[in-house]
């Protein structure tokens, strides 16, 4: 019984540590993507994505990034991009770029782990976007993606489309006068919390995941599931296995980033974690989602492209980084420290809380409860049969 209680806390230490730890950096990353979406239009973006050529894919990935980390905001984005004459490839560019090129997975990546996961993340995303290009110009055939388009227009109902309807309204006038006046810094705010009411569960699942998993797993079931006595066959395992472990997690977007931690001084290789990280456009709720969007057989495809895709730009990064010298030699990430003395992580975290406090009640003052339950109606309502 004392052991268990020992494990128990352990636990919950380790949970609080990493909470902290990234605290800081979510709320930046939160903030600055609701500056990007509250200031940038994203109203003509159908527009500017009308095939799957090399320009199009480009300006999908870029306002993918600027976009919003919810995976489920971006694939019911991506629905809404293509329901309305947006190219089927460069809306799935826009999709993946929306979940792992965005700057708060980067941020927490670099907090917790270091800069070198921040960058494997920045390296691989194009390189798994690309391709997917690659797989969809030699598999994809145009009666799959018209099938797709009519089940798409049935509009059924996923998860967040009270955010994909909200990412898509037109912000008039020049972004900088948006972003110095105060209905600019409204629609912020609005933003700001809209993003943490969608991710919070996701980021308490994965702290307590990973907590639970960090304190109660031996080191020697990692080892031995990450293949760790052998290192040329574990560097290709860990890619294969990393995106199966996020369907299993069931967290994804920046909800991974603490798992990974505690894979990566599990002993999963480099390209096992950045894999691990991608996979959370597959897990089994939004392949399921994938399924009422676009029919079970463009789901089952897209579950097929997005795990080799996944695979393939990990295997790539682990040998470019390995060949730069670039991949850490510790397996040591210190996610055990829950240093609430006066350092650098407290000044930044109440300096933070502040702000997201500040931005909290600008929320409040400007409207921002009756907007949410606008969008939970619209996302609730619809709610047609499978």
């Amino acid at each position: 019984m004392e052991n268990t209680s020992r494990a128990v806390l352990g636990a919950l230490h380790l949970v609080a540590a990493m909470g902290w730890q990234v605290l800081w950096g979510l709320i930046l990353g939160f903030a600055v993507s609701a500056i990007v979406d509250a200031v940038v239009s994203k109203a003509e973006l159908q527009k500017l994505i009308p095939d799957a050529s090399a320009r199009s894919v480009t300006r999908a990935t870029l306002l993918g990034a600027a976009s919003s980390s919810c995976s489920y905001a971006a694939v019911a984005i991506a629905r809404s991009l293509f329901r309305k004459g947006g190219d089927f490839t460069a809306a799935i560019a826009f999709q993946f770029a929306s979940t792992n090129l965005v700057i708060e997975l980067g941020l927490l990546l670099v907090v917790l782990m270091g800069w070198r996961f921040g960058l494997a993340e920045f390296v691989g995303g194009p390189i798994m976007i690309a391709l997917l290009v690659v797989g969809f110009r030699a598999f994809l055939r145009p009666g799959m993606v018209e099938a797709a388009r009519r089940q798409a227009d049935r509009g059924l109902q996923g998860r967040m489309e009270g955010h994909a309807d909200m990412a898509q309204m037109d912000k008039s006038g020049d972004w900088r006068s948006r972003l110095a006046s105060p209905k600019g810094w409204d629609a912020i705010s609005h933003y700001f919390v809209m993003n943490w009411s969608m991710l919070w569960r996701d980021i308490a699942a994965g702290l307590v995941i990973s907590g639970a998993l960090g304190a109660l797993v031996p080191d020697e079931f990692w080892h031995a599931a990450f293949l760790v006595n052998d290192p040329t066959l574990g560097r290709l395992w860990g890619p294969l296995i990393g995106p199966l472990i996020a369907v299993a997690s069931f967290t994804c977007s920046i909800g991974n980033v603490p798992l990974a931690a505690v894979l990566w001084n599990g002993g999963i290789s480099f390209g096992g974690v950045v894999a691990f990280l991608f996979g959370d456009l597959i897990i089994l709720p939004i392949l399921n989602i994938y399924r009422r969007y676009y029919g079970m057989k463009m789901a089952i495809f897209l579950g097929a492209m997005f795990y080799a895709a996944m695979v393939l730009a990990a295997l790539a990064v682990d040998l470019v980084f390995g060949g730069l010298g670039l991949i850490p030699e510790m397996r040591h990430v210190n996610v055990g420290e829950a240093a609430f003395s006066l350092n650098y992580t407290t000044v930044l975290n109440v300096v933070a809380l502040v702000f997201a406090g500040w931005l909290y009640l600008r929320y409040r003052r400007s409207g921002g409860p009756r907007m949410m339950r606008a969008m939970k109606r619209n996302g609730q309502g619809h709610q047609d049969q499978a």
